[in-house]
C-alpha cells in the first residue's frame, strides 16, 4: 500500500460524506496513472430527483432511485468527457456487479477496495460475481487496509 492509495482512499471517504443516503454512504475517486484525478463520485440519487421523499430512502425502493458511487463516478467524467482507460479507482466498499461491469466498461485497470464479505446477505452473491469477472478479464484488485505480500 502506497501513501497514494492511503490519500485517495481518504478522499473516497471523505467524498462518501456527501451523500445523502440515509443509511450508507460511498465514495469513489477514479486516478490516472500520474496520479492526477479525474473523476470522483458518490452514492445518491440522480440529478434532480428529489433526494428529501422518505419513501425513496426506504428499501427496496430505496434501490431503484439511487445510483451508486462507483458509476457516478463513471458518469461525471463522461459527462465532461474524461477518459478513464488505465486508470485506478478506489471505494471503500466493493463493487455490485452493475458497477463491475461499468468498471470494465470504461477501461479502469486497477480497483483498490474493501475486501468484500461473499456471505453478506444483501450484497454477498453480487460480490462473488464480480470477484469472476475481475479475475477473468484480470483487472488488477488491492485489498485497502490489507499487508501485501
Amino acid at each position: 500500500m502506497t501513501n497514494w492509495d492511503k490519500r485517495f482512499m481518504e478522499l473516497a471517504m471523505q467524498i462518501a460524506q456527501w451523500s445523502k443516503d440515509r443509511s450508507t454512504q460511498v465514495g469513489c475517486v477514479i486516478v490516472g496513472p500520474d496520479n492526477e484525478i479525474r473523476t470522483t463520485g458518490y452514492n445518491g440519487f440522480p440529478r434532480g430527483v428529489d433526494d428529501e421523499l422518505d419513501e425513496r430512502h426506504a428499501r427496496p425502493l430505496k434501490y431503484k432511485w439511487t445510483e451508486h458511487a462507483e458509476r457516478n463516478a463513471i458518469y461525471n467524467a463522461a459527462r465532461v468527457g474524461i477518459p478513464l482507460n488505465g486508470c485506478r479507482m478506489y471505494v471503500p466498499w466493493f463493487p455490485c456487479m452493475d458497477c463491475a461491469r461499468a468498471i470494465v466498461q470504461s477501461g479502469i485497470v486497477h480497483l483498490i477496495a474493501i475486501r468484500p464479505d461473499v456471505r453478506h446477505a444483501t450484497w454477498g452473491e453480487d460480490h462473488k460475481l464480480a470477484l469472476e469477472l475481475f479475475s477473468e478479464v484480470r483487472l488488477k484488485l488491492t485489498w485497502y487496509g490489507e499487508q501485501q505480500a
